[in-house]
């Protein structure tokens, strides 16, 4: 019996579809019951999971009998069944978020959501500045302004335009050879980038939720787009999905790394960078070393404050 090693690039219902090195697909089947320690999912396995299989006696069917370890996944909660989640992806390499400065405008607070969510799931972020076309000279600030500040904090940004066409061989780049998340507002162009990416894809806009998440529960059909030129995408349908993880206050400022950083800084090694005297991080605040609306988002959330519904959507 040959072990065969591959990628699950499609899961929906009890069959995945695994791609090997060789480029070969093979529809399989999970052999008996997994379970997730710590972790009550309805689906044991995902796309992005790395597989060993071998072929039944047809040689038509795959029985995966083994899943790699994963180095992250990430997670939507059920509203229904509030005790359980559904995986969407594992072994991500880069999430990007698709951000745009009109139509729609994207918050900083939507982005930091997003950045943290990243953190929690240790998964490497990118903002991916679209629409770039529309700048007048004020958007243009604006661009440079949160260029500065997210740059500042560690997270590489590009200004890409699916409409022009500007540095999407770049992006193309960027992608081959790993799992890529995709997420951002409905409006932000994440289907004209995809195609503007992989002309063959061919996604009509508002449909590319739709093609990634579909049904509810265990029936839930999750697939990976595969693309020409090399790598992945998977796209979330809103950062609403994620399950954010249930982590305490004090734990927060971890999940911003300028602030994590400058902890050894601070008087007190568990400071929450608000009322305590000897803090770094509001020295730095001071000093303009740390932007204003990232300390603004960081005590919004600190204090568990709800944030306008339509930033979500």
């Amino acid at each position: 019996m040959t072990t065969l090693k591959g990628i699950v690039i499609k899961s929906t219902g009890s069959w995945h579809t695994v791609r090997t090195g060789d480029a070969k697909e093979y529809q399989c089947k999970l052999k008996g019951q997994y379970r997730i320690r710590g972790l009550k999912a309805t689906n044991p396995l995902t796309v992005g999971d790395h597989v060993e299989f071998y072929l039944s006696g047809t040689e038509k069917v795959g029985i995966i009998d083994n899943i790699m370890p994963r180095k992250n996944y990430i997670i939507r909660k059920s509203k229904k069944l509030s005790k359980q989640v559904h995986i969407i992806a594992a072994n991500i390499d880069m999430a990007y978020l698709v951000v745009t400065l009109a139509q729609p405008r994207t918050s900083t607070g939507f982005i930091d959501r997003f950045l943290i969510t990243a953190e929690a799931y240790h998964i490497p972020a990118t903002l991916i500045f679209n629409k770039i076309d529309l700048y007048d000279d004020t958007l243009r600030q604006q661009h440079r302004d949160l260029v500065k500040i997210y740059t500042g904090a560690g997270y590489p940004c590009i200004e890409v335009s699916a409409l022009r066409g500007d540095n999407i061989d770049v992006f193309r780049d960027l992608l081959k050879g790993s799992i890529n998340l995709f997420s951002g507002h409905s409006g932000v162009g994440k289907s004209a980038l995809i195609n503007a990416i992989d002309p063959t894809k061919n996604i009509k806009t508002g449909a590319i939720s739709e093609m990634f998440l579909k049904g509810k529960h265990t029936t839930t059909f999750t697939e990976m787009l595969c693309i020409q030129s090399g790598g992945y995408i998977i796209d979330t349908p809103g950062i609403k999905e994620f399950g954010l993880i249930d982590f305490k206050r004090e734990d927060l400022t971890h999940y911003f790394p300028e602030f994590f950083n400058l902890l050894a800084g601070c008087k007190y090694y568990n400071c929450t960078h608000i009322n305590e005297p000897g803090c770094a991080v509001k020295q730095a605040l001071e000093n303009g070393t740390v932007s204003q609306s990232r300390y603004k988002n960081y005590l919004s959330i600190f204090y568990g404050e709800d944030i306008d519904i339509n930033e979500w959507e």
